[in-house]
Parts: structure tokens; C-alpha cells; sequence
């Protein structure tokens, strides 16, 4: 099941969070900020052991000071007009974070809208390709874990925009 939230993704009771990270995994503004500060010190001592991470890929620490268990870092593509793959890359973004969350047996999973801040990918093309890849994901495993995947919209127009792409389906 896919929902429609607006709470804050730092707060949400759910297995695992998903961080809209950059590629050194050490924090940095945005809801990778967030979910920095909110998790306390131990999340950056462990993600400085990860090394980084590539774009559209998926790493995976504690939750420390969080309600989630876990955080699943993952990290979008910076638009440059759509040409250069991006599409691709943050499809697999979606895609890795909910295989790691199945290897970790999590029922529920907390998305942020990836690539859509300082990162600048339209957010209606956004939404398109997370709902498109969770719902995939879901079909295409259907012995998986999840139950629950929540995308965590921080104002009106995302959430305009990810229930009339729901709403279509």
C-alpha cells in the first residue's frame, strides 16, 4: 500500500527511512540534514565507514536516535534537463532502497521526494518515476515483506501531485 504523508520523515514510526543523501554520506541540507540531526552522532561515525555512495544506489546504517530502525541512503541525480539519465538513476534509487529494506525484513518504508530540492528534478516527473518504481517493485516481488510505503511530501504541491498520480492507478 502506498500513502501520502506530510509529516516529518525524522518523526514517522516506520522500519526504515529513506535519505535523500549526497554521494560522501556525511549530511548536508534538506532532509539529509534533517534526518542527520535528528539521529544524533552515531549517524555520521557510521556512514564515515560506508565510504560514500554512488548515484542511484542505496546504503544502509542504524536509525540511532530515530524511530525507524534503519536509514537507507540513497542518492538522486542532479537534473540536467532529463538527458543524461537521470530517469534512470533515480529509478534505481527507489529500486535499491526497497531491496535493502527486504533484505532487512522491514514491513514499512518511508520515501522523501527524491532529487526534487537543491537538485532541482521537476517534481511532477519525480513522482511519476517513485510511484511507477515502488509499484513495480511491489508487483514484481510479491512475497515481499513491505506492506507499507510512505511518501513523505513536504508541501501542497507534492502532495497535489503524488495523489492525482495515485489516484490514477
Amino acid at each position: 500500500m502506498i500513502r501520502i504523508v506530510t509529516d516529518s520523515i525524522t518523526t514517522l514510526q516506520v522500519d526504515a527511512i529513506v535519505n535523500a543523501a549526497n554521494n560522501a554520506l556525511l549530511g548536508g541540507g534538506g532532509v539529509d540534514g534533517a534526518i542527520h540531526r535528528a539521529a544524533g552522532p552515531g549517524l555520521l561515525e557510521e556512514c564515515r565507514t560506508l565510504h560514500g555512495c554512488e548515484t542511484g544506489d542505496a546504503k544502509v546504517t542504524k536509525g540511532y536516535n530515530l524511530p525507524a530502525k534503519y536509514v537507507i541512503h540513497t542518492v538522486g541525480p542532479v537534473y540536467r534537463g532529463g538527458s543524461v539519465g537521470e530517469a534512470q538513476k533515480l529509478e534505481s534509487c527507489y529500486l535499491r532502497s526497497l531491496a535493502e529494506a527486504e533484505k532487512l525484513g522491514c514491513r514499512s518504508i518511508a520515501f522523501p521526494a527524491i532529487s526534487t530540492g537543491v537538485y532541482g528534478y521537476p517534481k511532477g516527473e519525480a513522482a511519476e518515476i517513485a510511484v511507477g518504481a515502488v509499484k513495480d517493485y511491489l508487483e514484481s516481488h510479491p512475497d515481499c515483506c513491505i506492506e507499507d510505503v510512505q511518501m513523505v511530501c513536504f508541501d501542497g504541491q507534492t502532495v497535489d501531485i503524488y495523489r492525482n498520480i495515485l489516484s490514477g492507478l
